[in-house]
């Protein structure tokens, strides 16, 4: 049994990585259900294959743009306009490089 993912949050506090939450946010980019499971699916499986016991919250955010983008553009916008509208944070600027 693996011990569990511990996300560090922006703020520094910790918490327990919980997939259901990557499908909830991809649900409210306008995700398909099964394209957001997918999504949680991919970046849980990323976790495993890098053996990660800690991640932060803006890597997840990384990964989870970048899959959502491949999937579908509009998704993907919706996503940082959310972020920035309610969040105030401009997560697209924080990922370019």
């Amino acid at each position: 049994m693996m011990s569990p993912v511990v996300v560090v949050k922006r703020d520094g506090s910790e918490e327990e990585f919980i997939p259901e939450k990557i499908v909830v946010s991809c649900l409210k980019s306008g995700a398909t259900v099964e394209a957001a499971r997918n999504i949680a699916k991919i970046v849980e499986a990323r976790i495993l294959e890098k053996k990660l016991e800690k991640i932060t919250a803006k890597e997840l955010t990384g990964w989870v743009l970048e899959l959502l983008k491949k999937e579908n553009e509009e998704w993907y916008r919706n996503w940082i306009i959310f972020d920035r509208a309610v969040k105030r944070r401009d997560t697209e600027k924080e990922f370019k490089k």
